[in-house]
C-alpha cells in the first residue's frame, strides 16, 4: 500500500500561482505512476495530470495544458502540480492518485489509480 498527503492549495487571486505537492509513503514510490484529480462542488472529479514512474512521460487535460506542470521528485517520494495562470474555474478540491500501471502517463479514468489521497482545497478569486 501507498499512503498520499497533499498539500500547499490555498487562496490565490486569478492569474496567480499555486504549487501543489503530494507526499507518499509505504511501499516504493518509484513503482507508482501517480496523477492529479480535481474535484469543484457539484462536479464530478476529473483528470487534471499523470506522471510515470521515473517522469519521462506526462499527460495533460486539455483544460489545462500550457498553464499547469507534473513533475516528481522519487527520491524525496513527491509528486508535484505546478500551476499557472490560474482561473477561477480552476477552484477545486484537488487530489492525487497512484497507480501501478507504472510505465504509463496517459492514466485518466479514476478506475486508473489504486490509492488516493485526501485532497487539498484551492480556491481562486476573481
Amino acid at each position: 500500500q501507498v499512503q498520499l498527503v497533499e498539500s500547499g492549495g490555498g487562496l490565490v487571486q486569478a492569474g496567480g500561482s499555486l504549487t501543489l505537492s503530494c507526499a507518499a509513503s509505504g511501499r516504493t514510490f518509484s513503482s507508482y505512476a501517480m496523477g492529479w484529480f480535481r474535484q469543484a462542488p457539484g462536479k464530478e472529479r476529473e483528470f487534471v495530470a499523470a506522471i510515470n514512474w521515473n517522469g519521462g512521460s506526462t499527460y495533460y487535460a486539455d483544460s489545462v495544458k500550457g498553464r499547469i506542470t507534473i513533475s516528481r521528485d522519487n527520491a524525496k517520494n513527491t509528486v508535484y502540480l505546478q500551476m499557472n495562470s490560474l482561473k477561477p474555474e480552476d477552484t477545486a478540491a484537488y487530489y492525487c492518485a497512484a497507480s501501478t500501471s507504472w510505465g504509463s502517463s496517459r492514466l485518466i479514468r479514476l478506475g486508473d489509480y489504486a490509492y488516493w489521497g485526501q485532497g487539498t482545497q484551492v480556491t481562486v478569486s476573481s
